[in-house]
């Protein structure tokens, strides 16, 4: 019994010591929106503390939190609120969730680059995803079909664009729902009417990025990191980590290196907005 006990005791300890070298074994899943940022910042982590592991794995915000759910993930990734229905799950199993706020995401509209219209009203954008807008010659466009792209109902920013851009108005069933972000940047590109919306980190010269307006045209603010930080840019959302209560000792070192200057660093590097300037 003794022995056994000085084992448990033993591995308590280098568990421990573990801990607070820094070393960390974890499972990361959830938004596409933070997968870079994620893959990045463990990255950077993992090299600075040899020993650890992080794996981190996509699929959407939804897929994140019901992951957390069943247990198959230590830490749930989330371009999202984690929904009340979602919380009172996870409380019935007897996990109490903890919510970090890791870093802040300008959500950009984005077009074809051969497309001439370079702005549109938060008005324009709900009757194009509602479906009242169908051609691009409504919005000061050529005559051509508007091929609209969405991320599918699992994902974060599908949410908070229907609740923030449409006012929590039905998406058109002729709207095409893609399962990641790559897949929209790569279908914009290839499409000259197409139109659909991405984080900020996800920009690039295959698409072209819209100046959005929010007081019905008066004026146009195109998404940049400054423009959230100065809160000009309206469309600029937090990115969470979610995890429970149960494995928060053993990964206390990661969160604290994501929200440490360092890491915040990590943060504007990667194109996406840090919590303080």
């Amino acid at each position: 019994m003794k022995l056994k006990s000085g084992i448990i005791l033993g591995l308590l300890a280098i568990g421990g010591m573990a801990i607070a070298q820094g070393l960390v074994s974890v499972k990361i899943k959830g938004s596409d929106t933070v997968l870079p940022l994620a893959q990045k910042v463990s990255e950077n982590y993992m090299k600075a503390h040899p020993g650890s592991k992080i794996t981190v794995i996509g699929g959407g915000s939804g897929v994140g939190i019901a992951a957390l759910m069943d247990g198959t993930t230590d830490v749930a990734m989330s371009s999202r609120k984690i929904k009340m229905s979602e919380k009172m799950k996870l409380q019935e199993a007897g996990k109490n969730t903890k919510e970090v706020i890791i870093a802040n995401d300008a959500l950009a509209v984005v077009v074809n680059t051969g497309n001439k219209v370079s702005r549109l009203t938060r008005e324009q954008l709900e009757g194009i995803y509602t479906g009242k807008i169908k051609n691009w010659n409504e919005v000061g466009g050529d005559d051509a079909k508007i091929i609209v792209y969405s991320r599918e109902s699992s994902s974060g920013t599908y949410d908070f664009f229907k609740e923030h851009v449409m006012s929590n108005k039905n998406y058109a069933s002729s709207v095409l729902n893609m399962p990641a972000t790559g897949a929209i940047i790569q279908s914009v590109s290839q499409t000259k009417g197409a139109l659909a919306y991405v984080g900020l980190a996800y920009i690039e010269k295959d698409v072209k990025a819209l100046s959005v307006s929010y007081d019905k045209g008066k004026t146009y603010t195109m998404p940049s990191v400054a423009n959230a930080q100065n809160k000009t840019y309206p469309i600029v959302r937090p990115l969470y980590y979610y995890y429970t209560s149960t494995v928060e000792k053993n990964i206390k070192p990661y969160i604290d290196y994501i929200l440490s200057a360092e890491g915040q660093k990590t943060v504007l590097a990667v194109g996406y907005v840090p919590l303080t300037k």
